[in-house]
């Protein structure tokens, strides 16, 4: 029987009974939240887990419990990666290169939200560069080390129904900047750039997928003003109610990180190659039309889009002047 898991799930509940010695997995992100979590759970069913910081110190700091559990027969070390710098995530991409250990599974768990209007190193909006253009550089870069039925997984949002991306625009030199619409663009992105290497690299037996991790009290919100909080999380659920639903039900960061391993080690590849994953299954396609609360489970139909996704592709190669 295979076993059902769902948005109260766990990362020890879907890797229950899960044994992951000799897999190498890295993990962007490993800080804080979710990140630490999701290098925590799978070191600590023995997988050795190469984790990627900006702040070095902080993530030390940060993963204590990762290197306490990875004492149980798995392993783990940091390395450093600025998603905001491309010279930082293409010196990262080439010692990984240079060492040549391969890896199973890298899980781009790395991110910002609803940054102040700002740019990274190389001047693209902070969020798209950060979020897309940084992941987008380094994973392409560290492909050829991911064995056969290996997996990339990309962190997404149900913040990606905010925005569709804008390719005329990438970097809101015309357009009046918002925060949560250059969230959103950047996380349908992540969402199209999960679609368009799956559709490259399945053939030779490596898959990608996006998830969304839930609405989980961590330091991404950071940018956010405590007094814009509350108004969100009160039309949400008077969005849900409107639905006929519960009000919203925040995850714990080991329910958060649960879709994540799940994606990455436990489900099908098959099936979740090329898709939109979400309280550990395949998120559902809600149509353009259809109005739903920003907590409410589904894809929009743009985010999976093969031909926006190629052409996202074909951008984001321009943007970057590396093609791959």
């Amino acid at each position: 029987m295979v076993d059902v898991f769902g948005a109260t799930s766990t990362t020890e509940d879907v890797l229950s009974g899960v044994n992951l010695p000799g897999k190498r997995i890295l993990v962007t992100g490993v800080s804080a939240g979710i990140g630490v979590e999701t290098a925590r759970a799978l070191a600590a069913h023995g997988a050795q887990v190469v984790g990627a910081a900006r702040d070095l110190t902080k993530a030390e700091a940060a993963t204590a419990q990762v290197r306490k559990d990875a004492a149980h027969g798995g392993s783990f070390k940091v390395v450093e990666l600025d998603l905001a710098s491309l010279k930082s995530v293409r010196a990262c991409a080439d010692k990984l290169l240079a060492k040549g250990e391969p890896l199973d599974v890298v899980i781009a768990n790395a991110g910002v939200m609803a940054t102040p209007f700002g740019h990274t190193a190389e001047g693209f909006e902070t969020q798209f560069g950060t979020n897309h253009l940084g992941h987008f550089v380094f994973v392409n870069r560290i492909a050829p080390l991911i064995r056969s039925g290996g997996r990339v997984i990309n962190l997404s949002s149900s913040g990606h129904r905010f925005s569709n991306v804008d390719l005329a625009d990438p970097n809101f030199e015309r357009t009046p900047y918002d925060p949560f619409v250059a969230y959103g663009r950047s996380k349908t992105a992540n969402i199209l750039f999960a679609v368009a290497f799956d559709r490259r690299h399945r053939e030779r037996g490596v898959r990608a997928a996006a998830v969304h991790p839930g609405v989980i009290h961590t330091e991404l919100a950071r940018h956010m003003d405590p007094s814009q909080l509350q108004p969100m999380i009160d039309q949400m659920n008077k969005e849900l109610a409107a639905e006929g639903k519960a009000p919203l039900q925040w995850k714990t960061i080991p329910q958060g990180a649960a879709t994540s391993v799940w994606a990455g080690v436990v489900a099908p590849a098959d099936e979740i190659g090329g898709r939109y994953c979400e309280n550990c299954h395949v998120g559902h396609i809600v149509p353009d039309h259809v109005t739903i609360s920003a907590t409410s489970e589904g894809v929009r139909g743009y985010a999976l889009d093969p031909n926006a996704a190629k052409a996202l592709w074909k951008k984001s190669e321009e943007l970057v002047g590396e093609s791959f």
